[in-house]
This record gives structure tokens, C-alpha cells and sequence, in this order.
């Protein structure tokens, strides 16, 4: 098979790049200085088309999605993760967070980049038989592109519901366009073909200089997420659309509720299990001492047994410019919320609720889930200060027994955040911001504790908890760490399904999952209308833990969905609105 090397992000054609973060639903691509005709006639600016294609797929889990002016943050701020960088703003974030979101201030990136790009994928497939590639080369582009569309289809998807199917059409501004939204079962069985389609003329795996690009486990491992998502109770029995009296019920859920969705949703997340192309991420040597290491070195290595598909990246400090302390850089924030930390269990699996996990309210984060250490910084967590070659504490905490008050560093609780932690989740340890180093990280967009826990979800939902219910989620749990990491015999399918949404919400912490799960399962209208909490450290003659109130969330049935922009609206009159809004 011929190798094409994935082009960073700086090598691709600026046209092309410009094109697909300005252009809507109707417009066409910008050439610039290229043409369709000298683009797809010459094999290297075809090839850079394709590629381009691939530089937005991180946009929906971005960390920076919702950026303005110097803050920058994604879909953890906007839900109960974390805390957002700058409390006054008017950003995306903020709108989720307050429960202030509408159809005129919505960001509209979730409707925007997907059609630019779907567009793209278009414009790739209508020139592919006069590009002058090999047959072979045809036949995996061709695939490759239909993944891709895929892809963006499943972001409109999850953020609105069912939406208008384009099919292979290239509208140009003189197009009447369709105005309607297809029905959520239409969108669900056209993303599944594409998957089904693409997965035929791609490789198990990409390997080399074809890392990065899709292949049949990206193509059963988002058939996979697909499918879950069909099975939650948003997308079922008419979701919020019910009783609503236009037809939304079947545009944004299916009218019914079948319980055999979360069988199929089941045997896809088995499918790429049964692959046996990919494995957690497990190291018990480098620091035979810390339990669970795997966990955190997984997020630092390019290659990697457990990425299914990423968003590939050059040597950089993406992560550390922006979540790691003001001390080391970091530009602040988001940062995690009491909520979020509680949801860590002790080391020995049992929730810090439970009288017999052994929780110590006055040394919170002693024998603590090593996740928790490996996602999060917090009072005394051990890191290495710029030019030192030990570890040393980072101090967070505002000293209230120093007369008068005074922060212990710039890291400190109400300085450098407003919560008392920062997020640690992927990044590199070894690498300072303000300092010397880069990381060879890429940002994981689907891995295999994934789809172990997808499966274990839609299996628990369909047949109860058996035993490969179990097996899964005790994977997870023994390579983070836990000892012991068996779950208790004779769990119930209630008890199960908490175990594994609780899973979900650590393992996949500042990943862009929780935004989409709590909705799914329909439980936001509880996690999300709450006060959130943070930590202060008092050390004076003795050290004492103070929960504190940060933020009080709101959240409205409609926010279950996000609103379709109004100006979408404006120009597509049929194009009908998300329920509530």
C-alpha cells in the first residue's frame, strides 16, 4: 500500500484551511490561487484537500472550542467538570454553564464546520475518478473520505438531532437547498452505511506515515458510539420532542422505544473488541511504585495500543499552555470542581460515600483512585517546579491563618484558580510551558476504554449485568489501578448502571464525553442545575479542609439539544427549531 504522509496543520494549503473554518451551509470553497481543476488534477493538492479534511475532526472535544479574547475553554467548561477560565465572559461556555443559551448568541461551530467539511468530502468524491491516483489509492481515499463524512454527520448528530442529509450534492449559492431536517432514524441508518461502506477499503490499522487516518476500527468504533447514542433515552421515544405536536419527535429521537437498540449497539462496540486490534494502555515497570501508571504515560505517547482514532498533532505543549499552574505557564483554566474530584473512588474501588471505603474527609486525597492524581492537581500535588530536578509540592491553598491573608503562590486558591485545582488529565509531565521540552502527544478522539465501556453499557441495558458486563469494566478497573478492582458478585442492572456511568465520568474525565453523556442518559436536568463546589486548604498550626461554593448551574429541558443557530434558521424558513427553544 503506498504511504502518504499526514500533513500538519501548517503544510496544508491556506486556502483550503480558511475555507473550512469560514464557509456555511451554502457557500462554496474558497481556491484562491488553486482551482477545482488544478486542485484535483495534480495528485499532491488532492492529496492536501484530503488531508485538510481532517485537520477540524477535534473540534467538538477541543479544549480551546469556545475561545475569546485570552480564554479559552470546551465542552468541561460547559457542563459539571469544571469551572470556567474567566467567570464574566459571554463565551460558549459560559451560555451552557448559566443556562443563558438561545438560538441567536449559540455557538454555531457544531452546524458550520461539519457542513464545510461534508462539503469538502463532496467536492473529493465528485473529482476522485479523474485524480490521477492509483486504483488502489482511489479505492482508500474514496473510503477514507466517506468515514470522514461520517464523522461530521455524528457531530451534527449528537449536538442536534436529526438533521438535513446532503447526501453527495455540492449546493452552490444559487441552489434551492433543502430546507427540511431528515428524520433521527434516517440520519442514524446513513452514518451506520458510511461506516459499514468505508470499513471494507481500509486497513485494521494505520500504521507509519498513514497514522492518523481512518481505518476500519475508526470506521466499527464510531458505528459503535453511533449506536449507543440511538439507544440512550434522549434519542427514544420521541425524547424532547414528545407531545411537542410538529413532528419533532421523529426528527430528533425515534417516536418508540425499542430495547433492541442497545443490543445492536452492543454487537458494534464487539465488533472492534473482536478485532484484536487494540488494547489498554498498561505499564506496571517504568514506576513499579505508582499503580495504575499506564494510565497517565497513555495520554503522553503518539503511538499507543489504545487510540482508535486521533487528532494528530506536531511536537507541542497544547495542554500545558493552557491547563497546567500559572507557575508553570499554564494560562489558566478551566478547572475542576469539587463534584468532579468526589467522583473519584478510594484505591480499593469503593465510592468516598461508602462508611467502609476508608475515606478521610481531613486528608481527601490519601488512597485515593490513582486517576485521580493522574486527571487532577490539587493541594500538595507533587510536580516538578521549572530548573528543579526533584519534585516539590505545588502549594494551593490561601493561608487564612497569616495575618493578613496572603496567597501562598500565584497557583493559590481565589489566585490562580477558583477552585483550588487545575486539570492534569494528558499532560506531560515532563514538559513545562514556560520552560524547555515539547510532548509528541495527539489528542485521543475515540480509544478502547471506550469502547470497552460502550459495550459494557448497551450489554448491561439489553441482557443485565453478565459476565461480560463484569469483564469489561474490571479491564478498566485494574489497569487504573484499583486494588481490588473486582466489582462485587450479584449487582443489579441499576447497581451496574451506576457503576459504569461513574466509570465513564472518571475514565474519560476532559475528554468531551460527560457534556454528551449526562444528556443522553437525560440525568443533566440533575447534574447540571446545581451548585458547584471547590476546595480551600487552611494550614495553620493544622491543616484543614473547607468545600466552598463556586457556581450555581441552570440548566433548561430544551439544553438537551443545542439550539440550531438563528441565522441558519433565517436562510433555511422550513428548517424547524429544536424543541423549547
Amino acid at each position: 500500500m503506498k504511504k502518504r504522509f499526514y500533513y500538519p496543520l501548517f503544510l496544508v494549503p491556506i486556502a483550503f484551511w480558511f475555507s473550512c473554518q469560514k464557509n456555511g451551509f451554502l457557500d462554496q470553497t474558497a481556491t484562491s490561487s488553486l482551482n477545482e481543476t488544478s486542485t484535483f488534477s495534480d495528485s499532491a493538492n488532492a492529496m492536501d484537500f484530503l488531508n485538510n479534511i481532517y485537520t477540524n475532526i477535534g473540534f467538538a472535544s477541543d479544549p480551546r472550542r469556545f475561545s475569546g479574547g485570552n480564554y479559552a475553554a470546551g465542552l468541561d467548561a460547559s457542563c459539571d467538570e469544571a469551572e470556567s477560565p474567566n467567570a464574566s465572559s459571554t463565551n460558549g461556555f459560559i451560555e451552557f454553564a448559566t443556562g443563558t443559551v438561545n438560538p441567536t448568541i449559540v455557538p454555531d461551530d457544531a452546524w458550520r464546520i461539519p457542513y464545510a467539511n461534508i462539503r469538502a468530502v463532496n467536492q473529493f468524491l465528485k473529482h476522485l475518478s479523474t485524480i490521477p491516483f492509483s486504483s488502489s489509492l482511489k479505492t482508500e481515499t474514496k473510503a477514507e473520505a466517506r468515514f470522514l463524512r461520517a464523522w461530521y454527520y455524528f457531530m451534527l448528530l449528537e449536538h442536534y438531532g436529526g438533521i438535513p442529509l446532503i447526501g453527495d450534492t455540492i449546493y452552490t449559492a444559487s441552489d434551492q437547498v433543502a430546507q427540511k431536517r431528515n428524520s433521527f432514524e434516517s440520519c442514524v441508518n446513513y452514518i451506520a452505511d458510511e461506516c459499514d461502506s468505508a470499513a471494507q477499503d481500509l486497513p485494521v490499522t494505520q500504521s507509519g506515515s498513514n497514522y492518523g487516518r481512518a481505518s476500519k476500527g475508526a470506521c466499527l468504533a464510531l458505528k459503535a458510539r453511533l449506536y449507543l447514542y440511538a439507544a440512550s433515552p434522549l434519542f427514544n421515544n420521541g425524547g424532547i420532542g414528545k407531545d411537542q405536536g410538529n413532528g419533532l419527535d421523529t426528527i430528533v429521537a425515534y417516536p418508540d422505544a425499542d430495547p433492541n437498540r442497545w443490543q445492536r449497539a452492543a454487537n458494534a462496540a464487539e465488533q472492534v473488541i473482536l478485532l484484536n486490534a487494540y488494547s489498554l494502555y498498561v505499564d506496571s515497570t517504568s514506576k513499579p511504585g505508582e499503580p495504575g501508571y499506564g494510565f497517565q504515560e497513555l495520554f503522553t505517547q503518539r503511538y499507543n495500543t489504545e487510540y482508535i482514532l486521533a487528532r494528530m498533532m506536531d511536537g507541542n505543549k497544547y495542554l500545558e499552555s493552557l491547563w497546567d499552574v500559572p507557575s508553570r505557564g499554564g494560562s489558566g483554566g478551566p478547572f475542576p470542581y469539587q463534584e468532579m474530584v468526589d467522583a473519584f473512588p478510594m484505591s480499593n474501588g469503593k465510592d468516598i460515600t461508602d462508611p467502609t471505603s476508608g475515606y478521610d474527609p481531613q486528608n481527601p486525597y490519601k488512597n485515593r483512585d490513582p486517576r485521580l492524581d493522574y486527571s487532577i492537581i490539587h493541594d500538595s500535588t507533587l510536580r516538578t517546579t521549572f530548573g528543579a530536578n526533584q519534585p516539590t509540592p505545588v502549594k494551593l491553598y490561601w493561608n487564612t491563618k497569616v495575618s493578613p491573608a496572603t496567597a501562598a503562590s500565584g497557583d493559590a486558591v481565589y489566585k490562580g484558580t477558583p477552585t483550588g485545582y487545575y486539570i492534569f488529565k494528558m499532560i506531560d509531565p515532563a514538559v513545562i510551558n514556560n520552560g524547555l521540552g515539547t510532548t509528541a502527544r495527539c489528542l485521543p478522539l475515540i480509544r478502547y476504554a471506550e469502547i470497552l465501556l460502550d459495550y459494557a453499557e448497551a450489554q448491561n441495558e439489553y441482557a443485565g449485568p453478565d459476565e461480560n458486563v463484569y469483564q469489561a469494566v474490571e479491564a478498566i478497573r485494574q489497569r487504573a489501578g484499583l486494588r481490588p478492582y473486582t466489582l462485587p458478585q450479584g449487582l443489579s442492572q441499576t447497581e451496574m448502571r451506576q457503576v459504569i456511568r461513574r466509570e465513564r465520568q472518571v475514565e474519560l474525565a476532559y475528554e468531551g464525553q460527560r457534556f454528551f453523556d449526562v444528556r443522553r442518559w437525560m440525568i443533566a436536568d440533575s447534574t447540571q442545575n446545581q451548585e458547584m463546589h471547590g476546595m480551600e486548604v487552611d494550614r495553620g498550626n493544622t491543616v484543614t479542609y473547607k468545600v466552598f461554593n463556586v457556581r450555581k448551574h441552570n440548566f433548561k429541558k430544551a439544553m438537551y439539544l443545542w439550539p440550531l443557530p438563528l441565522s441558519e434558521i433565517s436562510k433555511l424558513r422550513e428548517l424547524q427549531q429544536n424543541p423549547l427553544y
